[in-house]
């Protein structure tokens, strides 16, 4: 398979989270101006949300129902806004903190939400307790807090199962953890750490850095997958080897790796399936190396395709048809120019075909 551009359109601001209606000819995308915008994927054309957040909107899901648009934002806050009016009807304080990402059941009746912030606990700099639960569910209908769940802060990621009876949560350190939300216990089935995913720096700034940024379980629920960045000395340089691992979540047994010889370095930040299973998509931002979004085969975990999309890409996900990849992300680091900023947001349109 292969991927081919077919769309290119600007946004008013950077674009950090992504839903689409299944056949991929409506999307909104959430942008670090606090707005939400619909946008129409075959002209270009954009309509903003009435309501915004107070700081970056950080990410969004649409509701089965395609009337609802949830978005989260670092403001802490969680909005609820109506498709066809563009309005904010429900307003909920989901965290004291950043929401550093969204992930909706399968059956969009449970919203989880993901927070924390990296302050030093000791000496070594490892990351000081939660101040409050890092893992949240939300009854997506009115708006309840279900549950919480403890992790180490901060936590980046997060998933839903296949079959919406798992959570999966992963932060900076490398940890993942998995919940049976049937069950009730808050206690994790299975948690594992990589050490893959994160850095100690030692050079111009000591600190951690890193962490898994995207999450995704396999259509059939067999594997869990996650992305991010490899170990590097200076953390400011962002030049970690781009990575991916696939998990037995039930074990946290490492499956499969990206291979060698077919990365870059930079920061992964999305991973999405293809809705047949056989391939995956990761991409983010790329400091060195040919690309920043690759296809990889499910079966042996080859890169089949890959492209430079010369961005930041922050999210990316397939049509339900799995014809057409959309990803959003960012163009550069804005300046004013005569008094205004540029259209520095992008989403982008990829056919997949046979290559």
């Amino acid at each position: 398979m292969k991927l081919t551009l077919q769309h290119d359109h600007k946004l008013p601001a950077g674009a950090l989270g992504l839903a689409n209606v299944p056949d991929g000819s409506r999307a909104f995308a959430t942008c670090a101006d606090g707005v939400l915008y619909a946008v129409d994927t075959a002209g270009g054309t954009f309509e903003p949300f009435d309501d915004r957040h107070a700081s970056f909107a950080s990410g969004c899901v649409l509701l089965p129902d395609g009337r609802t648009v949830i978005s989260g934002g670092y403001d802490g806050m969680l909005l609820w806004h109506d498709v066809e009016s563009r309005r904010c009807w429900r307003r909920v304080q989901a965290h004291q903190f950043w929401n550093w990402q969204l992930a909706l059941s399968p059956d969009g009746s449970r919203l989880a939400t993901v927070t924390g912030q990296y302050l030093a606990g000791g000496w070594k700099y490892e990351p000081a307790p939660e101040s409050e639960p890092s893992v949240k569910v939300f009854d997506t209908q009115s708006g309840d807090l279900i549950t919480g769940f403890s992790h180490t802060p901060p936590v980046l990621s997060c998933a839903f199962s296949p079959d919406g009876q798992h959570l999966a949560a992963a932060n900076m350190m490398g940890d993942v953890r998995v919940w049976d939300l049937a069950s009730g216990n808050h206690e994790p089935v299975s948690q594992w750490n990589s050490p893959d995913f994160t850095s100690w720096g030692t050079t111009k700034s000591h600190h951690h850095s890193g962490g898994i940024y995207g999450l995704a379980f396999a259509p059939d629920g067999s594997a869990l997958l996650g992305c991010g960045m490899g170990p590097m000395r200076d953390p400011m340089a962002g030049n970690g080897k781009m990575t991916w691992q696939r998990w037995n979540w039930h074990t946290g047994e490492r499956l499969d790796q990206i291979q060698d010889g077919q990365h870059g370095s930079g920061l992964m930040e999305a991973v999405a399936w293809h809705p047949d299973g056989t391939h995956f998509v990761m991409a983010g931002r790329q400091a060195q190396g040919t690309w920043n979004a690759a296809l990889f085969s499910a079966a042996d975990g080859a890169l089949v395709h890959s492209v430079d999309t010369k961005k930041r890409i922050t999210q990316a996900r397939f049509t339900a048809d799995g014809k057409s990849l959309i990803i959003t992300g960012a163009q550069g680091q804005p300046q004013r120019k005569d008094g205004n900023w540029p259209s520095w947001g992008r989403l982008q349109i990829y056919q997949l075909s046979e290559a």
